[in-house]
């Protein structure tokens, strides 16, 4: 799900087609995947509380899971109504990799709360938006990082030249 107009971020979003269709290449053809377009399709800024309200209602019986890497778990408790969106659904955490000072293990969730949390068992990945924007305006092929058609669309549309 492509983020709408982020609130926490001070600098201007790729364009909203962009991002979906970068989306819609990187998850062709997996079954059971769908790009949902519903925080761009929506007014004002994006909170993850809305959308999960929003799928609470068009999925009632679902069991819905939110995935955030590491470091957006330890700013959890800076979100609009985090308290809700634990509540709705279970975060899913994924390693990151993090300053030497904090160990990327280190986050505990509040014991009233931690059944509502999960560690994924994946691999750490350092690979960051911040990461990719970088090395496409340093020329440098994010291939590895963004799969080939993603890679083709960026340079196709001349994306994050002047980052």
């Amino acid at each position: 799900m492509p983020t709408g107009r982020a609130w926490h971020k001070s600098r201007s979003l790729s364009d909203a087609q962009h991002r979906v269709a970068m989306a819609q290449l990187a998850f062709d053809g997996l079954p059971g995947v769908q790009v949902d377009t519903r925080e761009i399709d929506r007014a004002g800024p994006s909170y993850t509380i809305d959308t999960l309200r929003e799928l609470r209602i068009a999925y009632p019986d679902a069991v819905l899971f939110l995935v955030i890497g590491q470091d957006q778990a330890q700013a959890l408790a800076g979100w609009r109504e985090w308290e809700q969106v634990v509540a709705l659904a279970t975060i899913a955490v994924a390693g990151r990799p993090m300053d030497p000072v904090n160990n990327p293990n280190s986050f505990q969730p509040p014991e009233p709360l931690r059944q509502r949390f999960a560690q994924l068992q994946l691999p750490v990945s350092d690979i960051s938006a911040t990461d990719i924007r970088r090395r496409v305006s340093r020329g440098q092929s994010v291939v590895p990082l963004v799969g080939e058609a993603v890679a083709r669309y960026i340079v196709l549309h001349r994306l994050y030249q002047n980052t």
